[in-house]
């Protein structure tokens, strides 16, 4: 098994717990649930806005789903070549993270709307881990 397999079966194991998280507990603060937003519990008093909240938090975790697929199916039946190449694809979609998700968690957590206080930072190194273990995969397996 190579190196970028290995990022690959650990990401996909962490993906899938967050996944069942999200579809059977989504309110939990715990790996990596929506009840870290304080806006969850605000939600739950508007009919409405509550079950937009619920489709949202279960169209991500059923994307999250596809990109398992495919990681599956990738690192079972895929080459080398493009086992290398998806995770130059994971590294660019993760970074994607930093450009439009970060800044938001991050003010979120500035007005006291995120809990507990500082979960912004702990998610955002916890994104980089992600992609050093698949940078280093990738750099590993080149050379």
């Amino acid at each position: 098994m190579s190196i970028i397999s290995i990022a690959m079966c650990i990401f996909i194991v962490l993906e899938l717990m967050n996944v069942t998280m999200l579809y059977f507990n989504p309110g939990s603060k715990l790996g990596n649930g929506i009840g870290v937003f304080n806006a969850w519990e605000q939600s739950q008093k508007n009919e409405a806005v509550h079950a937009l909240v619920k489709y949202l938090v279960y169209w991500v975790a059923g994307t999250k789903l596809i990109f398992i697929g495919l990681l599956l199916v990738i690192l079972f039946t895929g080459s080398e070549l493009t086992q290398t190449l998806s995770a130059v694809v994971l590294i660019l979609s993760i970074l994607s993270f930093y450009w439009r998700l970060y800044p938001i968690i991050k003010g979120l957590d500035q007005q006291e709307q995120i809990s507990p206080k500082g979960y912004s930072k702990t998610l955002g190194i916890m994104i980089a881990c992600f992609i050093l273990m698949f940078s280093v995969a990738l750099v590993v397996s080149l050379f």
